[in-house]
């Protein structure tokens, strides 16, 4: 996810605008455009692999500590609840303090945090330190694509986002599949700190690589104008109703990856633990269907979209209540393509929806993104432990019902406009 895990970031206060014959902003071609570029990349990679390093390894952690899948699963519902409670305060501190300095701070202290995570000695401490994790890791989300808008020339924009993306999404695959396959290996303890180690480098590397802020302002924090900006956001249906699809969404998201493991160890199919890790690689599916969910909306208009994509991940749901391997598998393929293409609608709506304090609006969508990933891994893997994959599908098909509904209500508040905009131009003639 992010995922998102996770496709949007908190945007960004508008970029700058100098004098156009004098934009000293970086461009392609130049040194420092690359070394901005590869810094986000490997922020991006070191932010993932830590926020998701627990996803691949939770049948593992059961086994290894008595847990159920629900228990286990907190471990990696906590760092994505620390992340949304975090998201806000370090966007803040991103204006007053600068952007360069809360993303360094960031990512240097999720990585050392993460060193202690193979020595936590029992579960409670394990939660509690991704908890902290998270709140750390909220700093790059944050600020990462306003120093991007900020320092790089828009002409070039779109490329540079698009490799944070990138890094976002190989660090998010890349910590699930290289924490799975260690702990498959030497147990779960060698699989965080082998996930510690990777961020940790990415992290340094990040530090060394970022050049320093050339067009950034500080901006004293003024809590009153903050919580202004965000109740309006609050009071605005067609926002709130994007909230709630990316919570719903990543609901999906949250209950399927925290409990798919253990479907593959377990009968019937009874794959070992090194395959079932592997079965993240379908994450990849996201980046095409991200890119695709933009060509979808410019033809069924966002609400199309939304549809398509809601029909695909329930169909997904549907299709791996089966017992056939193949048949989960592809229904894995869909729920994964179904929730990026939904995903990536309904973020990038968000900032064409809210015309003043757009850093604050899809802040408040990730919090809500990232609160649904907590939500419906927790619910997923406690219906899992009940009744086995159907519960984890229902809590799926649960959501993919609430989100049809907002979606229709939205529908039909869209065709109650126009025909009262109808109305009044028949009236006016």
């Amino acid at each position: 996810m992010q995922p998102a895990d996770t496709r949007a970031s908190v945007t960004t206060p508008d970029a700058p605008a100098p004098d156009a014959s004098h934009d000293d902003r970086h461009r392609p071609g130049q040194r420092a455009f690359r070394r901005a570029n590869l810094a986000l990349f490997a922020a991006g990679v070191a932010t993932f692999v830590l926020l998701y390093s627990t996803q691949g390894l939770l049948p593992i952690l059961s086994a290894d500590l008595d847990l159920t899948p629900g228990q286990a699963s907190w471990t990696a519902s906590a760092a994505t609840l620390g992340l949304a409670l975090a998201l806000l305060p370090a966007s803040a501190l991103s204006d007053r303090y600068g952007r360069t300095a809360v993303m360094t701070a960031s990512t240097l202290a999720a990585a050392t945090l993460a060193l202690a995570l193979p020595f936590a000695p029992d579960l409670t401490t394990l939660v509690v330190l991704r908890v902290l994790q998270g709140a750390a890791l909220a700093g790059l989300p944050a600020t990462a694509m306003a120093y991007l808008a900020e320092e790089v020339h828009p002409s070039a924009l779109a490329s540079a986002m698009g490799l944070y993306v990138a890094g976002n999404s190989i660090g998010g695959m890349g910590g699930r599949l290289l924490s799975g396959w260690t702990a498959a290996a030497f147990g779960w303890r060698w699989g965080l700190a082998a996930s510690a180690a990777l961020a940790l480098l990415a992290a340094l590397a990040f530090r060394l690589l970022i050049p320093a802020a050339r067009h950034f302002t500080p901006a004293p924090v003024d809590a009153r104008a903050l919580a202004r900006t965000v109740g309006q956001h609050l009071r605005n249906p067609l926002l709130v109703r994007l909230y709630a699809l990316g919570l719903l969404f990543m609901a999906v998201f949250g209950a399927v990856y925290n409990t798919v493991g253990y479907r593959l160890i377990s009968a019937p199919f009874h794959l070992p633990e090194s395959v079932a890790a592997s079965i993240f690689v379908v994450y990849l599916v996201g980046t095409g269907t991200s890119a695709a969910a933009g060509r979808l909306a410019g033809r069924l208009g966002r609400r199309g979209a939304l549809y398509v994509s809601i029909g695909v991940t329930a169909a997904g749901l549907l299709l791996s209540l089966t017992e056939s391997l193949v048949c989960a598998l592809l229904g894995l393929v869909l729920i994964t393509a179904g929730f990026f293409a939904g995903h990536a609608t309904a973020s990038s709506a968000v900032g064409r929806t809210a015309t003043e304090g757009r850093a604050q609006a899809s802040a408040l969508y990730l919090i809500a993104y990232y609160l649904g990933n907590s939500l419906g891994g927790t619910l997923g893997a406690d219906a899992y432990h009940a009744t086995g994959w159907p519960g984890a599908a229902t809590v799926g098909l649960t959501a993919m019902t609430l989100a049809a509904a907002v979606t229709l209500y939205a529908t039909r508040q869209a065709h109650a406009a126009r025909q009262q905009d109808r109305l009044s131009r028949l009236s006016a003639r």
